[in-house]
């Protein structure tokens, strides 16, 4: 790994993206380590714990709306990242600046110098636990309020679970990631359920009862209360929000009862009423979520993230709801993964007037003619690319007043919203 020079930004990025290429490493042993030599930066800060399958990104923004609404300078971390590396460490809502992604980087990565010196690259930290260490030095130094940390994959192992949070919160549990959290419902639930802690309240979304039952066991054993989402909210009042789709307002729900949950702890957080609720949930901003994008032709760009059989049926749900209203849009999709792919392709085989295939430009992508095989249509499809679909920020292929859809994996939102800007994607 190259050494990279002050003010050298690419440098750095190559030198964490050489890191991203070694895999994920799922252990708490690095990460412990490397934040114990940085002065444990995590236990500086008041945080919220968010994990699940789907909705973790959603539910952040809208916990980090509703604190900034009750006056508190709120940290968040989430990934991936859509376009700029440092969107995944915010202050505000605002990304970290290159200075000081730089700067906190090049501490953490003196600090790894030292302590895995002479370590084989597989004990070397991995580019998630880099970032969060960098995350939580950055926290840290900028004495936030309270930091709202999304768990990168499953929970129990994930090196985001070194912190003890103020409120622990489980979104949604589906089949995901099989190959690193489980083949059932349950193995994956008590996957996510390890980020639970001690004494620590948690709040469950509207989960399968398999996965239910094991975060039950779980909040029981280490005597944590459980709040679910369901004891408290029906379809008809969960609350509104400015994202859109009925499973945001499931989503908004689960943050509401974070909300509550903190404002019993009072102290910092004695000031998150439900006025404060409300504001933050109305005033929640999430890319890529059902975002509706006008192009410069007139178009309708509506770009969204789902991509597997749990995001499926949220998609459906959205799909439905155009339909109802008349719109048969031309659907854009690109899979990370073949078990991902089919359930997408399914529900947009069923609402698109025409299908253009995609292929994100990541190593697991699924390419042509896999997605070829798996689609059963009757709607015109053609192979396309996402220069080729939004570059100059129009889309030769729907007129004004049309919509397209472009869904799948958020690496694609990603490389569709740096077309749109005429850039590309960090």
């Amino acid at each position: 790994m190259q050494n990279w020079r002050e003010g050298d930004f690419k440098a750095m990025e190559e030198f964490l993206f050489e890191l991203r290429n070694a895999g994920s490493k799922f252990s708490l042993e690095r990460i412990e380590a490397l934040c114990a030599a940085l002065g444990e930066p995590q236990k500086k800060f008041r945080s919220v714990h968010v994990a699940g399958t789907n909705g973790k990104g959603s539910c952040c923004a809208m916990i980090d709306a509703i604190l900034r609404a009750a006056g508190l300078k709120t940290g968040m971390f989430t990934s991936p990242h859509l376009v700029y590396l440092g969107e995944r460490i915010q202050i505000g809502r605002t990304p970290i600046s290159k200075k000081n992604l730089m700067s906190c980087a090049a501490r953490v990565r003196a600090v790894c110098d030292d302590i895995f010196k002479g370590a084989a690259r597989a004990d070397y930290p991995s580019f998630f636990e880099f970032m969060t260490a960098v995350a939580f030095l950055h926290f840290a130094g900028e004495n936030v309020g309270a930091a709202v940390v999304e768990v990168g994959l499953g929970g129990r192992l994930d090196s985001t679970n070194i912190i003890t949070p103020e409120v622990s919160v489980i979104t949604s549990i589906g089949l995901d990631h099989t190959e690193y959290l489980g083949n059932t419902i349950a193995e994956i639930a008590a996957e996510k359920a390890g980020i639970i802690k001690p004494g620590v309240p948690v709040v469950a979304g509207f989960l399968p009862d398999e996965a239910m039952r094991v975060v039950e066991q779980t909040a029981a054993r280490k005597g944590a209360e459980l709040l679910k989402a369901a004891d408290y909210f029906t379809a008809e009042n969960l609350p509104k929000t400015s994202l859109e789709g009925g499973f945001q307002r499931r989503n908004a729900a689960v943050a509401s009862l974070c909300a509550k949950a903190l404002r019993r702890k009072g102290g910092a957080f004695k000031n998150i009423g439900d006025e404060e609720i409300a504001r933050g949930l109305q005033s929640a901003q999430w890319a890529a979520r059902w975002q509706k994008i006008q192009l410069a032709n007139g178009a309708t760009l509506i770009l969204d993230a789902s991509h597997n059989e749990e995001g499926a049926r949220a998609l459906e749900e959205n799909l439905a709801s155009l339909a109802a209203a008349g719109v048969r849009p031309a659907i854009a999709v690109g899979v990370l993964g073949e078990s991902r792919a089919r359930p997408i392709l399914e529900v947009v085989a069923k609402y698109a007037r025409e299908i253009f295939l995609l292929v994100p430009n990541q190593p697991r992508a699924t390419g042509f003619e896999t997605l070829e095989r798996l689609l059963k249509t009757s709607a015109p499809v053609r192979r396309a690319s996402v220069e080729e679909l939004f570059g100059g920020g129009v889309c030769r292929f729907a007129k004004a007043g049309e919509t397209i859809v472009s869904t799948g994996s958020i690496y694609l939102a990603g490389e569709v919203l740096s077309a749109l800007g005429g850039s590309r994607p960090d």
